[in-house]
Order: structure tokens, then sequence, then C-alpha cells
């Protein structure tokens, strides 16, 4: 059986998007995995400086596409133009529609999984965008489908042998404390528990909890989250079947052999999830959510308007979030078949 194509949105088509998902395809033409862009033609056309490359297709069964020939595009075409490097809310209602578009095609089970290309928040709130980011905006596309075990979403950082999960994202470090709730702890260490026997395939999953405070609190010198919230979610997630460490330092968790001893860290805020991932691989760290009925991924970088158009941006963690989607989806397709 063919495996179903992966749905790659194109993100900001002021940003580095478009040459990333072009420089993707090269990479890929020949092994794959296939991927379809939801997008505008013309913006991919410009980057590619001709449109010779590229095949508009009318949707995701449309077999007359060789993913080896030409890049297959779904092409929704945006109602104003592109100028490389500068942010623009008139893009705003193509950007979301590519998202919601991926999305539908996904929980119809059109696609294998949804890969998003960076965009900029801002433009978006300017033109009216109410969510946080990408994450949040496909759990409320994807809140209605059925889906089994805990529900996100939760954002995973990957890079080699080194995942992370966060308790908060993107959120003002003074608001982090405050954020914290055993429920909030526990939801987060089941999702990543569950999406690493789900979806990465270990079958005992052991998860390690990272400290919010130094030296996890000292005893509650130093802060006593860990003892009134972080101990009781450990206590919680352990009643729950969940293999997890007692709150330990987040300055020693993350050199090579303590990644040894457990399979995901859980975070509690941003810059301690994606510090060890981006200082592990810079280039090829990828963003996965956790806890959705849909599978996506995307690159761990932004919209790169600084060196948009320039030919300079590398695709690594693209590719990276193609590779990585297809496995997920085949693993996912594979437990479905065996149930």
């Amino acid at each position: 059986m063919t495996p179903k194509p992966i749905a790659l949105t194109l993100g900001d088509p002021a940003g580095i998007g478009p040459e990333i998902v072009l420089k993707a395809w090269r990479t890929l033409r020949e092994t794959g995995p296939a991927f379809m862009v939801v997008g505008d033609f013309q913006t991919l056309a410009t980057s590619a400086a001709g449109s010779s490359v590229l095949e508009r297709v009318t949707g995701a069964d449309d077999s007359a596409f060789a993913f080896s020939e030409a890049l297959p595009v779904l092409d929704l075409p945006l109602q104003s133009t592109v100028v490389s490097g500068k942010a623009d809310p008139a893009h705003a209602a193509s950007v979301i529609r590519w998202i919601e578009t991926a999305a539908g095609l996904a929980l119809s089970d059109k696609v294998s999984a949804v890969v998003t290309a960076p965009i900029a928040k801002a433009p978006l709130y300017q033109a009216g965008f109410s969510f946080p980011g990408h994450t949040e905006f496909l759990a409320e596309l994807t809140a209605a489908a059925k889906h089994d075990g805990a529900r996100g979403p939760v954002m995973m950082l990957a890079a080699g042998d080194l995942r992370t999960t966060l308790v908060t994202i993107h959120l003002p470090l003074a608001k982090v404390p405050a954020a914290l709730t055993i429920e909030g702890v526990v939801n987060v260490g089941l999702v990543t528990a569950q999406a690493l026997m789900r979806d990465f395939g270990i079958e005992r999953p052991r998860i390690a909890l990272a400290g919010l405070n130094p030296h996890a609190g000292e005893s509650g010198e130093i802060g006593r989250e860990e003892i009134d919230i972080l101990r009781p979610a450990v206590r919680a997630l352990r009643d729950l079947g969940v293999d997890c460490s007692d709150p330990a330092p987040s300055d020693t968790l993350f050199h090579p052999e303590a990644r040894r001893r457990y399979d995901a860290v859980v975070c509690m805020y941003h810059d301690q999830a994606l510090i060890p991932v981006k200082m592990l691989d810079f280039w090829g760290g990828v963003n996965v959510t956790l806890g959705l009925p849909i599978v996506r991924t995307s690159p761990d970088h932004g919209v790169g308007y600084d060196i948009a158009g320039r030919g300079l941006a590398r695709a690594d963690s693209l590719i990276a979030a193609i590779r990585m989607a297809s496995e997920i989806a085949a693993r996912r397709q594979g437990a479905s078949r065996a149930a």
C-alpha cells in the first residue's frame, strides 16, 4: 500500500518557509517521505525561480503527481503581494486557511500527518488571531475528534537521544510558578508517557521530572514548588503506572550519562526544555505536538525574516520534522492495524 502523503503548510510566506520547503523537497524527492504543500503556488514559484519544479494538485488523493519529478502544491492563493523579510498582516487569513486545510486533510485521513513551516505570531495577532501559536490552534481544530489516551496539546522538542516536554510554554518566567499545578504536571507526564509508547515505540517509557528551582528546591530552602506541586504529581503519575523520577535539578539532567537513564524529561518552562535541545543539535531539532488525534511536527526555529529570500536558510530541521512525522504516522497506522 502506498503511504499517504504528508500535508506541509507553507508558513509565513515572507519568511524562510518557501525556501526550506523547496530545499526539503530536493533532499527527499528520491527517497521520501512524500509530502504535498498547502499554500500559495506563486510564492513557491518565485522562490524556485520558476514553476517547472512544481505541480498543482487538487487534493491529497490526486494520484497524478510524481513526487520525484515535481513538488505537489495544493494552491490556496494569497490575496496580497509577498515581500521577503517583511511581516504583513494581510497574509494572515491565508496562513490560517492553510493550517485549517491541512488539519482537515489529516482528520479526514487524506494525509498521514501535518508538518507546519514557521509562522510569525505578531502579524497574525494584528489580524485578530487569538491563539498563542500553532500548537494551541491545532488543538482547537482537532478538539471534537476522537483521541485515545490523555489529551494534549503537549509540546515536545526532540534532537538525537533527547526529548523534552513542557508544562508551561510561552509564558513570562515570572508567571511560571503560579501556573504550575499538580493536575497540569500530571497531564503532561501522562501524555508524554503515552506518546513515547504509541508514537516512539518505547514499551516501558522512563520519565525524568525537572525541578523548577535551583537544586530542585533544596528541601524547601530555595522554593517549595517541588514539595507542594511536583512531588505530589510524581506520586499521582506513579499511581497511574508511569515510571517517573522525583524532581531533579535541571543542571544535572542533560549530560550524556544522565540521558541514558530516561526517555524524556518533563520540564517546567520554555528555556529549561529548549536550551539543552538546541545545544545538542541546533540545526536539526524537531517540535512535536503530543496528545492530538493527528500527527503534527514542525521545525524548531522561527520565520527568519532577517535571511528570507537570500538563499541562506538551512532545511535540516524541516527535513527532520518531515521524517519524524512519517515515522510516527507509520507507528500509529501499524498499531491501528494490529488492534
